[in-house]
């Protein structure tokens, strides 16, 4: 009873900050996006930040209301809509964080490189892009409509415990398995791509490090470009992705097999999951000043 407000509280913190500054940095992108500076990966963040806005709204706001005892407040439809953004939001942040990575490491290499071929020139080509996204996780996800219940239009006995307001009803054995494959496999494609483009970047940016040394001690005078600078952000924003991805698949792990009813004494995965929704954008923020310029502005 002690530990249940304290719980409510920090999710409450952490989902009202995620929250306001993934929309400031959502509105930033779209109006720098209108304006004479506009870039397709603009774009890109902004859905970004799009998503980690489902992300915490459908994650975030439930487990807040469910620590403070509010009592079962989802209905049936309610609880599919919740766990399916959530699901959803969980996917789109891991492909659009990939391709976030991809679309940078084509930007910085060099001129003549045969990864300027792939360079996507215009918006059309990000929203067919994230459209792709979209429907891709859409239908990994598509299981959870037939197995999502609440909690007052089921038989207790007879369901796995998902949370306070939703249950989970079990499934068949091949359906069970045919979904989880597909989510194994789109994780494994998506981070696999974004470990390759993020060592191509290192390597640039290692080389790029090396010819500034060059030139200091040659006197000359050099301001890094920005598509470097933007390289240096986008890998620390792939750092954070896959450190919060990491723990919460390690611990999830942990707490499934080694300790029991752990969901009613710690929300550790939980607050991992939305860790990265939340923090985040106050990297952008930080790292980009024409982002920052955007922002003191509105």
């Amino acid at each position: 009873m002690v530990l249940d407000p304290v719980k409510g509280t920090v999710f409450l913190c952490l989902t009202g900050i995620g929250i306001m500054g993934n929309i400031l940095v959502f509105a930033s992108y779209v109006h720098m996006f209108q304006s004479t500076e506009k870039k397709p990966i603009h774009l890109i963040l902004a859905h970004l930040a799009l998503t980690n806005i489902g992300m915490l709204l459908s994650k975030g706001m439930p487990k807040t209301i469910e620590a403070f005892d509010f009592g079962n407040f989802l209905d049936d439809t309610s609880c599919k809509v919740v766990v399916y953004l959530a699901r959803v939001s969980r996917g789109l942040s891991i492909c659009t964080s990939s391709f976030l990575t991809m679309v940078q490491a084509i930007t910085i290499s060099p001129r003549h490189s045969r990864w300027q071929r792939l360079k996507l020139k215009t918006p059309q080509h990000i929203l067919s892009s994230m459209l792709f996204f979209w429907i891709l996780n859409s239908l990994i996800s598509m299981n959870l409509p037939y197995c999502i219940k609440s909690i007052n239009s089921v038989n207790i006995t007879q369901i796995k415990r998902g949370g306070n307001y939703c249950y989970f009803v079990p499934e068949s054995q091949i359906t069970r398995w045919i979904f989880l494959t597909l989510m194994v496999l789109r994780d494994a494609v998506f981070q696999g791509a974004m470990g390759g483009a993020s060592g191509y970047m290192v390597l640039l940016l290692h080389k790029h490090h090396q010819h500034v040394l060059y030139l200091q001690n040659s006197k000359l005078l050099y301001r890094t470009p920005p598509e470097l600078r933007a390289a240096q952000s986008v890998l620390l924003l792939m750092l954070c992705f896959l450190f919060f991805y990491w723990a919460d698949c390690f611990i999830s792990l942990i707490f499934t097999f080694f300790i029991e009813n752990y969901s009613k004494i710690l929300y550790v995965p939980e607050f991992l999951t939305l860790g990265y929704a939340v923090i985040s954008p106050f990297i952008l923020i930080h790292r980009d000043e024409h982002l920052t310029k955007c922002c003191h502005t509105q």
